[in-house]
């Protein structure tokens, strides 16, 4: 921790849009996310559909992306990439964004959830974390300080690849997942989609009997009881306004998903 702290002064610390004190400068988040993204798209072991080939899927996936982007003023809107790629892999329940604003969503997810606006809800999720620099916090409690210098000035290019590897289970805290949580329901509320999407998916793993957090995207707390709650109350708290599920959209959707 010493050689940590001494590095501190060699960077220029600065206040993030949220006003939070933010060690690492949003280029090096933008870095962090370029690097990470190279080393998991490289790796064999993931299969990353390519999007000249499945046009239609990307083209369904992007217009989420946009009603979400175009219906809320985001911190970082224009400065990350906001780029969206879809892994096939049938047994992961997963979708995470790196720093920088990349965001991988799992086929085993898109297959699992059962209408649009939970797709949404969790793509927001998602985006919120990013967005609100979370990662480089949760990248930071998980590898040390000392790592993430040695990446950004490129001397362990071996600890690059092992967070590669990890960054798509990355622990946030408690209240980053509630913030992130509650920007899903702010920004979905300005659009036409149900606010409460992402409760959706909660609600299903409970009714399942997986409210213990076994797939990858709730295996930070809080559970997925409190989750549900604590949405329903944010929507309430807005006003409680109907949006739409485009069940059956979604539908036709995940028939073209491999």
């Amino acid at each position: 921790m010493a050689f940590a702290l001494a590095l501190i002064p060699t960077f220029n610390a600065c206040t993030d849009k949220d006003g939070q004190i933010n060690i690492f400068s949003l280029q090096d988040d933008i870095q962090f996310g370029q690097q990470v993204v190279t080393e998991l798209e490289n790796d064999p072991s993931v299969k990353v559909l390519d999007s000249a080939t499945h046009v239609p899927l990307y083209k369904y996936v992007y217009g989420l992306r946009d009603s979400i982007l175009k219906n809320n003023q985001l911190n970082y809107e224009d400065d990350f990439a906001w780029r969206i790629r879809v892994i096939q892999d049938d047994t992961i329940l997963n979708a995470f964004c790196t720093p920088g604003g990349y965001i991988y969503i799992y086929t085993a997810l898109i297959h699992y959830l059962e209408s649009e606006d939970q797709l949404a809800g969790v793509l927001a999720h998602e985006i919120a974390h990013a967005d609100k620099r979370h990662s480089t916090d949760a990248l930071t409690r998980q590898f040390g300080l000392s790592v993430l210098f040695d990446i950004v000035f490129g001397k362990d290019k071996g600890q690059l690849v092992r967070m590669a590897a990890q960054i798509k289970s990355l622990q946030y805290s408690r209240s980053n997942e509630t913030e992130a949580d509650m920007a899903s329901v702010e920004w979905l509320y300005k659009t036409a989609y149900n606010a409460k999407g992402a409760a959706g998916f909660f609600q299903k793993l409970i009714d399942q009997g997986q409210s213990g957090g076994s797939p990858q995207w709730l295996s930070t707390h809080p559970n997925p009881d409190n989750r549900v709650q604590a949405i329903t109350d944010k929507w309430t708290a807005l006003g409680g306004k109907s949006g739409s599920t485009f069940a059956s959209r979604y539908a036709a959707f995940k028939s073209i998903v491999p």
